[in-house]
């Protein structure tokens, strides 16, 4: 039976078309905020949560790194989005007719060239898909919208100008996460995500950080937050390349045990191709 996956945002978001790219046979469930996609996974409204958690341009999302230390869910997969930016107006328009285009505030930044060099300012949305929509039902041709040529789809849009972003590496990276843990080898390049806090022992950070090195591991991410408010207690998200039962990892996550006062394995998942 095909399941059902959640995203943040309306039909045609960049989140969607992240769905539609990576499991095309599921059924989509828009949501309006990402703690809304998690929790539609939690309570069994989904089956899986498309979560977008950083741009190669933007950098990381916050809320979403924020959210995953408490979101009960697992990561098991990743997907990498080539994100094309487009003038989107309603039928007929002209670009010599817009002189404003809606985006998410994310978005706004990666096309100023475009929108500097045309005269047009930017004006906040909280979705981009939200903005087509709200363009088509605007009627207004000098009002338009920067979002994915899907929206433009759905929204019944015309593409004024296309791929405007300012540079051509554009891309998203969105983790895929359900329930249930999968901890099987699907891949023979597997990325590990998990959560740690360190002892309060002078240089714990250090010391803790010191088994990936001397075992060959690759860190790629390390991020740090605040537990419960307090500048004492930290806890770590840390992503690396490897599978828990290859042997240099289960060497340099014994001796981050040792190190630690809390250790829990996100996901091990295979390595987007994309990612190289």
């Amino acid at each position: 039976m095909v399941g059902s996956i959640a995203f943040q945002g309306e039909l045609g978001a960049y989140g969607h078309q992240a769905c539609a790219d990576a499991r095309p046979d599921y059924t989509t469930l828009p949501c309006l905020t990402f703690h809304d996609t998690m929790a539609a996974v939690r309570d069994g409204a989904a089956d899986l949560a498309m979560v977008a958690v950083e741009n190669s341009i933007y950098g990381r999302v916050a809320d979403v790194h924020q959210l995953l230390p408490e979101s009960g869910l697992h990561i098991v997969a990743e997907a990498f989005v080539r994100v094309h930016v487009n003038l989107l107006g309603v039928k007929g328009a002209r670009l010599d007719q817009v002189r404003e285009a809606h985006g998410h505030p994310v978005i706004l930044p990666q096309c100023s060239h475009f929108l500097r060099t045309h005269a047009i300012k930017g004006m906040t949305s909280s979705d981009n898909a939200r903005a087509a929509r709200e363009i088509a039902e605007r009627g207004d041709p000098s009002h338009a919208a920067l979002a994915s040529e899907m929206a433009a789809r759905i929204y019944d849009l015309d593409v004024l100008a296309r791929h405007i972003e300012d540079r051509p590496d554009n891309t998203t990276r969105f983790l895929i996460m359900a329930r249930d843990i999968d901890l099987t080898r699907r891949s023979a390049e597997m990325m590990t995500s998990f959560l740690f806090r360190v002892r309060n022992i002078p240089a714990a950070l250090y010391k803790a950080m010191g088994g990936f090195a001397t075992n060959n591991v690759n860190m790629l991410k390390l991020e740090s937050y605040m537990v419960d408010g307090s500048f004492t207690a930290t806890q770590f998200f840390a992503e690396i390349e490897g599978h828990p039962e290859d042997a240099n990892v289960a060497r340099a996550l014994e001796e981050l045990r040792y190190f630690t006062s809390y250790l829990n394995i996100l996901g091990t998942y295979p390595a987007d191709p994309a990612r190289r």
